[in-house]
């Protein structure tokens, strides 16, 4: 579903902020991304979503070449991003049916989901409301809701959890299991290691711009009585 293939990023010619990473995300899977900060997890998500062209390399999304052929290559994606950037001045009902109409979601199709998922995240009587009164959970929440609506075929979140109350974020977790469940495929970045535990099929590991881990969190852990979080930190620290 997402393959990345010698994939590198620079900045003015200086140290790669990504370093010839390889991954492949599996139909089906949430794959985990963790790493330190500053380890080029959100520069490779910006890859990945095509905000930024990789300096080297190919980055593909159900076959489809992000930086050939972006527009055929983002209808198979939706991406939720680790702040919830959103022109607010239009109320919350707009944004989603805008982003219902640039994925040519039925009309029917539209109205189940949008009335699914902001009942289960608790913003559903504020839809009528313009954004630039919601809290920022109210945001990350229609935030999710819109990437929902296009039932993607690849669900890309940055730091998804970031914002939400305990209950939004056993919604969202619980969401994510069912996507997949249904055929879709999860990739996310967190800093709470306890979840991508917990929650996902395979943890990629990601320091320095380079790939040191790709394996279940059950691999990565074997033969020890470490959590992933303790070989999180053992692997990643600074010599």
């Amino acid at each position: 579903m997402l393959s990345l293939k010698n994939v590198s990023k620079s900045y003015d010619n200086k140290k790669n902020a990504v370093d010839s990473l390889n991954l492949e995300v599996k139909k089906g899977e949430i794959m985990g991304f963790i790493g330190p900060n500053g380890a080029g997890k959100t520069t490779a998500i910006k890859m990945i979503t095509g905000i930024l062209s990789p300096s080297e390399g190919e980055i593909t999304i159900n076959g489809v070449d992000i930086d050939k052929s972006p527009l055929r290559a983002k209808i198979n994606f939706t991406y939720v991003p680790d702040h919830p950037a959103i022109f607010d001045a239009i109320k919350g009902i707009d944004y989603l049916n805008f982003i219902a109409d640039m994925y040519d979601v039925a009309v029917e199709q539209r109205r189940e989901r949008i009335e699914r998922f902001t009942k289960a995240f608790q913003i559903d009587h504020a839809l009528g409301q313009p954004i630039n009164s919601f809290s920022h959970g109210m945001k990350q929440k229609l935030l999710v809701s819109g990437a929902l609506i296009p039932d993607p075929k690849l669900f890309i979140l940055d730091e998804p959890l970031v914002g939400l109350d305990p209950q939004s974020a056993k919604i969202l977790k619980d969401v994510m299991k069912e996507h997949c469940n249904n055929g879709g495929t999860v990739f996310f970045s967190s800093h709470v290691l306890e979840v991508v535990e917990n929650l996902c099929d395979r943890v990629a590991i990601i320091n320095k711009g380079k790939l040191i881990a790709c394996d279940t969190p059950e691999n990565i852990k074997k033969n020890t009585n470490a959590t992933l979080e303790q070989i999180f930190l053992e692997m990643t620290k600074d010599e």
